[in-house]
């Protein structure tokens, strides 16, 4: 920052305030390591810039978007047909939610590999494993908001698993629902989930996971003679320039692949042939679908719920379980249990879209 700036007024005022000059010296002093892993530093800031898309293409179809099962489809119909640039916008927007939990799959995989989840970044972890569920929450409640004929039944389906879950899962379903089945109930609660709730828990769990990653700054094992460069202005010029690029690559996407609407939802109506859930929940689809009907008396769809429920928890509690295998052998557990999830994740995934 140039030094006529700061002996302005503007600059003198906000650093009576706010300190400003205190923030810009951290600024200079803050470093990030350059090695062979440095450019999955990026992905962090790749995630924060899709969800400033999100909200502000959100926001934006919000302007017109009306809830309920008499206007959603219509009103979505409107903004892609009707609407100046309104399909661009509604594309950018859906393309940017599978963007952002792409990246965010990318962002947690790399820090898992880069033991970046050990002391004292255990509860930098904790928080950006609860950003990938509220990403993926974002992205189910979404689905249903055109009230198309895909989402509609799609929702039917993804919702009905809640009803598996022992003890409270018929209650949950209700809750869920807003009954029985899904209807206009179904329909207000996940826009309200998703415009209201869901924000509301992002913001302050991503506010508390940037706090956690300032303070504690890049993680890095070391090696002789490793390098840093400067936070600012280098490091975050190069963000910004990658920021431009998925910008690019965004309005790429959402200009030749635009997000199609599909026909109207109609409850009496049968289900299409396919219905699958979204692609970053067809590992979990493909799973349970090779599950028995009944192992040992048990509902094979029930243990597949249950078996994937203690995966997650284990998951979530990978910093604290990784501090008690020895030392001599807890890198090579840790990089095996990673390789074993994500070509698990991959190949179902891809299974689940082809069959």
């Amino acid at each position: 920052m140039s030094s006529g700036f700061q002996g302005s007024r503007l600059f003198r005022w906000l650093d009576e305030r706010f300190g400003a000059g205190r923030l810009i010296e951290w600024a200079g002093h803050k470093t990030v390591p350059v090695h062979r892993g440095t450019v999955f530093y990026y992905m962090g800031g790749v995630c924060l810039f899709l969800f400033i898309v999100q909200v502000l293409s959100g926001i934006l179809l919000l302007m017109y978007y009306r809830v309920g099962p008499d206007s959603s489809f219509e009103s979505v119909h409107y903004i892609t047909t009707k609407v100046d640039f309104g399909w661009l916008i509604r594309s950018v927007h859906s393309w940017a939610a599978n963007l952002l939990v792409f990246f965010i799959f990318i962002h947690m995989f790399s820090v898992y590999f880069m033991k970046s989840f050990r002391k004292p970044r255990e509860l930098t972890w904790v928080s950006g494993f609860v950003l990938l569920c509220l990403a993926m929450a974002f992205g189910f409640s979404g689905y249903l908001l055109p009230w198309n004929e895909l989402a509609f039944f799609a929702t039917k389906v993804g919702t009905d698993i809640i009803g598996e879950l022992p003890l409270l899962g018929e209650w949950m379903l209700k809750i869920v629902r807003g009954g029985e089945d899904v209807t206009g109930a179904t329909l207000s609660r996940f826009f309200g989930l998703h415009v209201a709730i869901l924000p509301g828990f992002t913001v302050v769990f991503l506010g508390i996971h940037l706090l956690f990653v300032q303070v504690q700054g890049m993680s890095h094992e070391g090696e002789a003679g490793s390098k840093a460069m400067p936070f600012f202005p280098n490091f975050l010029l190069r963000d910004l320039a990658l920021w431009l690029v998925i910008l690019n690559v965004l309005a790429i996407l959402a200009v030749f692949f635009p997000w199609e609407l599909g026909k109207k939802a109609d409850a009496l109506a049968s289900a299409p042939e396919g219905i699958k859930p979204e692609w970053y929940f067809l590992f979990t689809y493909q799973t349970l679908k090779l599950i028995p009907g009944k192992v040992m008396a048990v509902p094979g769809e029930l243990l597949g719920i249950v078996l994937f429920n203690l995966a997650g928890l284990l998951w979530f509690l990978v910093p604290f379980w990784d501090a008690g295998i020895p030392e001599g052998k807890r890198d090579r557990a840790i990089n095996y249990l990673g390789l074993f999830v994500v070509m698990f994740i991959i190949a179902m995934t891809i299974w689940g879209k082809f069959s």
